[in-house]
């Protein structure tokens, strides 16, 4: 066992290398509460502690509430659900933007030992009905923006609708169930089957196929032990709950006791840099389209950024020239790729050496084993590409009511199977190349769309691209692409399909299926490009021109 150099971050994480095993892992995992308590109980002491720092601030409701104001919120929303007669092992369903009182909702999950199963607000009707109709949610949160479609999914459910904004006439409001009084002597509940229980349900990503009910445990590593972080951390949080990212966020801001600051509308990069100026915010967590996004903006480049001391993103696959570009802006090297599974119930790693590791995701964290697997499910070492596989050491309930996707997630070893490829370099960083299922073949030859879409992405005019495959029977796949272009600027689909033309020598990585220019990439609920869903509106386009 060969322990790997730290690094010149001034994050000293342990991380070694079984040569024998060929396994990377990023140390013991620990906890900073005592191992018995459940997040519920470990968020609702920490409330206590700190009541009067403040916990958050909703930039377009104008609001502002200390950890008091939460905590005696979520006792309420708690006490209104123990009065329905909701216990453990009943779930509440929640669809929701980010708004005043969305973490609270989730905090009195917390408390009473009720998982939340959360969707995207953007799921079909027909999804929600699905998806909804495995946990059978009495009690359901949502805004009143969909509140409708969430009435007729659930119309067999005879559950409890809840509106969290918008309201629509005659709905009962979250304001109303604010009204009810605190038990008395509320306490957090004790868990029947300890930290291994169902803290939430969250949806696999559908970007292999339909959305899942992935369980998400009370374990404390969820929690984020490995950063040095405090109540004087501001962060920006634009992570909805039924994102993992979503949940961590909310979690870690309760534990540490930190003030986020929330937005219930769309990310726009420039209105997030003034939010950076105006509130000083020192944390941030963006998907790796809306990093993107920011590298393009003109504000991204005149804002104060001075107090940014962690660049968090994540999600997908983000161009290395986009990445250089955010780094330019920021006084240190605080631009941290992180990559995990919805399923790991943890931050699976994070690159804390941008500088010298650009486009890595970095080593595993605390609790983390990683190893890269050929087809026939063998062990690989350094600088060998195969596919990711995680082992997080603690026990997962799977895909809820799910075995036979559970199977195929996760292995008899207890290893994550990521479907992503990658491979870990002599110093034990990672690096990802692209989606196993994704890989194309042309003319017998295979290849990456990834690799199209890093070329794509150094168009000055490009925000954004997304390459699939379309089926050609003489020659197999031909890349094509969806390229969103930056907005005031010109771009034609022929410049992109030259400009990669002159980039790659390479026929078989043309795109000999063209381009397209489009308003938006469509992405899955968990907001990664969705090929599928680009695939088939590209195709739409073009059969109808």
């Amino acid at each position: 066992m060969g322990e790997l150099q730290a690094g010149k971050s001034p994050f000293k994480t342990r991380n070694t290398y079984d040569e024998n095993l060929k396994i990377w892992s990023g140390g013991e995992k620990r906890s900073l509460f005592s191992p018995d308590l459940s997040i519920g109980e470990i968020i609702f002491q920490q409330m206590e502690r700190n009541p009067m720092l403040t916990a958050q601030i909703s930039v377009t409701e104008d609001t502002e509430l200390t950890w008091k104001d939460i905590h005696t919120n979520a006792m309420k929303v708690a006490s209104y659900m123990r009065k329905l007669g909701l216990e453990q092992g009943d779930f509440v369903g929640v669809i929701g933007r980010l708004t005043t009182h969305l973490t609270a909702l989730a905090y009195a999950c917390f408390f009473n030992g009720t998982p939340y199963h959360a969707l995207h607000t953007e799921y079909e009707q027909s999804a929600i009905e699905r998806l909804f109709g495995i946990t059978k949610p009495r009690l359901i949160f949502c805004d009143g923006d969909e509140f409708e479609k969430v009435q007729a999914a659930t119309k067999g459910l005879q559950a409890q609708i809840v509106t969290m904004r918008n309201h629509p006439v005659g709905t009962l409001r979250i304001q109303d169930i604010l009204t009810t009084p605190v038990e008395t002597n509320f306490r957090p509940v004790r868990l029947k089957d300890g930290t291994d229980q169902l803290l939430a349900i969250l949806s696999s990503s559908g970007t292999s196929g339909l959305p899942k009910a992935v369980t998400i445990s009370n374990s404390h590593q969820i929690i984020g032990s490995f950063l040095p972080v405090d109540s004087s951390i501001i962060q920006y949080n634009p992570n909805t709950l039924d994102w993992a990212s979503g949940i961590t966020m909310t979690i870690n801001a309760a534990v540490f006791s930190l003030t986020s600051i929330i937005e219930d509308c769309d990310f726009d990069p420039a209105n997030f840099c003034g939010l950076i100026e105006k509130y000083k915010i020192s944390m941030v967590f963006v998907s790796s389209s809306q990093l993107a996004m920011l590298s393009n903006c003109p504000e991204f480049y005149a804002a104060d950024l001075s107090s940014v001391k962690y660049f968090f993103y994540g999600g997908s696959n983000c161009s290395l020239e986009a990445q250089n570009k955010i780094r330019s802006r920021l006084s240190n090297d605080c631009v941290n790729f992180s990559y995990t599974l919805t399923e790991l119930n943890s931050t699976g790693c994070l690159n804390f050496n941008f500088d010298e590791k650009p486009n890595s995701v970095g080593r595993p964290v605390r609790g983390i084993q990683i190893k890269i697997v050929n087809e026939l499910g063998e062990a690989q070492g350094p600088n060998v590409v195969g596919e990711i596989c995680f082992n997080n050491g603690q026990k997962w309930s799977g895909y809820y009511k799910n075995a036979e996707e559970t199977k195929k997630m996760q292995d008899s070893g207890n290893w994550f199977h990521t479907g992503d490829l990658g491979y870990m370099d002599e110093d034990g960083y990672l690096f990802i190349i692209d989606r196993l299922k994704d890989m194309l073949k042309y003319q017998t030859i295979m290849y990456y769309p990834s690799e199209i879409e890093s070329v794509i992405a150094e168009m000055p005019n490009v925000v954004e691209a997304c390459v699939f495959g379309i089926w050609d029977p003489v020659n197999g796949d031909k890349a094509a692409a969806s390229v969103v272009k930056k907005p005031g600027t010109q771009l034609e689909a022929q410049d992109v399909v030259e400009y990669v033309r002159k980039r790659i020598p390479a026929k078989f990585k043309q795109l000999n299926g063209g381009a397209l220019i489009v308003d938006h990439i469509i992405q899955s609920g968990n907001r990664k490009p969705n090929r599928a869903s680009t695939k088939a509106e590209f195709l739409r386009i073009m059969d109808k021109n």
